[in-house]
């Protein structure tokens, strides 16, 4: 008879083959995010995405052909005790070894009057590769999915006034010899709430008090309804809101920003 970890492993390669596994190795594949002897941090946040990479990572360590390391690693913004209890319960549960760090995050951010949230991730970010690179590791992984990369784009021209995507792999600026890799980039968001439900698992959302306060409204909540609209006009709308980002015709576009300076398409216009 299996474990309670053994089955919620299982499931990934089996009930969800299609919708996760497939998709997470296709991600892996296309895009290069994994190399012979990396060292990955795969960074959890107690969300139902983080904790599902993790899994998908241990299997593809496990039965991959490409050899490499992980470790698990798991920042303490300032979490209330029953948040950080129930991140512990579930690591417990996936036998996911973590490695727990503080934090002064939320702290900082509390006396942040704008972009709370902007100033949360940017930090969250910083204090990731930091701990990554103490650890010997040269990638760390996040948790995003396909949802996410759609939401990003439409955020950046609906309220950013530009056409900005989140790419599958990044390159840190300010850490030398890290990068970013995000293996869940082709995963659907309903295919990981299907997942944690199928397995009875129950995980943290953001557990700052500006997503949950009912005096802030959240536009990735917006876009999130929003890219649900457009399903029930169109099924196929999402798929090609991301694949946007693969197709720009250059050549109709007014302005393109190359290494952070703006290009008109006048300046080539006559040439």
């Amino acid at each position: 008879m299996l474990t309670k970890k053994e089955e919620i492993e299982r499931s990934i390669i089996t009930k969800f083959r299609k919708d996760i596994w497939r998709k997470f190795t296709k991600a892996i594949r296309d895009y290069e995010l994994v190399q012979e002897g990396d060292k990955i941090a795969v960074c959890i946040s107690g969300g139902k995405d983080s904790m599902l990479l993790a899994k998908c990572m241990e299997e593809l360590k496990k039965h991959g052909k490409v050899k490499f390391d992980l470790c698990y690693i798991v920042m303490n913004p300032g979490y209330r005790s029953d948040i950080y209890e129930q991140i512990l319960k579930n690591a417990k549960i996936l036998g996911i070894d973590i490695q727990v760090f503080p934090s002064n995050i939320f702290s900082v951010v509390d006396q942040q009057v704008s972009s709370p949230c902007y100033l949360c991730a940017r930090m969250r970010r910083g204090f990731l590769y930091a701990r990554a690179q103490e650890l010997g590791c040269n990638k760390i992984a996040l948790g995003h999915h396909f949802d996410d990369v759609v939401e990003t784009i439409l955020l950046s021209i609906f309220y950013g006034g530009e056409y900005k995507s989140m790419p599958p792999k990044l390159k840190s600026t300010n850490f030398s010899g890290m990068e970013l890799i995000r293996p869940l980039y082709l995963v659907r968001e309903v295919a990981i709430i299907k997942w944690a439900q199928y397995n009875d698992l129950k995980f943290i959302n953001c557990a700052c008090k500006f997503t949950s306060s009912s005096h802030i409204n959240s536009k990735r909540l917006e876009m999130k309804k929003l890219i649900h609209d457009f399903e029930q006009i169109n099924p196929n709308i999402p798929a090609n809101i991301f694949k946007s980002s693969e197709n720009v015709n250059i050549e109709t576009v007014l302005g393109v920003k190359v290494d952070g300076e703006k290009v008109s398409f006048l300046d080539n216009y006559d040439k």
